[in-house]
């Protein structure tokens, strides 16, 4: 079974680890498993933090993100899976599949009759969406990409799901 290791250490050890944390990790990488170094320290002074101040203070301790983001990242990484998103009026919801599911699977996540009566998937990609600000906008640059049942999700897919029962 795939291992992921991960060493909780001191602020002050932050990045690089202390000589604990650099053992495990070359134990982790003789035996081909990941290893992931977080201050629980840190992540609990991060929740209490505006998000301004918590990247200032990311910065001071030399790290680019949090080590949450990191070990979640570890842990889609060894179990193979990835996010994509729904959005309507009402919600705007984030859904965990494995890698590789194709597009009539991935809507059976949301609901069993998405599966059964999926007739295609209208797809942007997260990032472009993000960058053009709208659906519409997505359109017109021609973005918008029209998927059938062979389509693989990508990580990050924003899908409209089409369905008939």
């Amino acid at each position: 079974k795939p291992v992921l290791y991960c060493a909780n250490i001191a602020e002050s050890a932050l990045p690089e680890g202390n000589a604990w944390a650099k053992q495990v990790k070359e134990w982790a990488t003789q035996e081909g498993s990941e290893m992931v170094m977080i201050s629980g320290k840190v992540e609990a002074e991060l929740v209490d933090l505006p998000l301004g101040e918590q990247t200032e203070y990311l910065k001071a301790l030399g790290l680019e993100e949090p080590g949450l983001r990191v070990l979640i990242r570890a842990g889609y990484r060894l179990l193979n899976l990835i996010t994509f998103f729904t959005a309507g009026e009402k919600e705007v919801r984030a859904w965990t599949i494995r890698q590789g599911t194709k597009a009539p699977q991935a809507a059976g996540e949301i609901h069993s009759d998405f599966e059964r009566g999926f007739i295609r998937a209208e797809a942007v990609a997260y990032q472009d969406l993000i960058t053009l600000g709208s659906l519409a906008a997505v359109k017109e640059k021609g973005l918008l990409r029209i998927e059938g049942k062979e389509y693989t999700v990508r990580d990050g897919d924003v899908l409209l799901i089409r369905f008939s029962v």
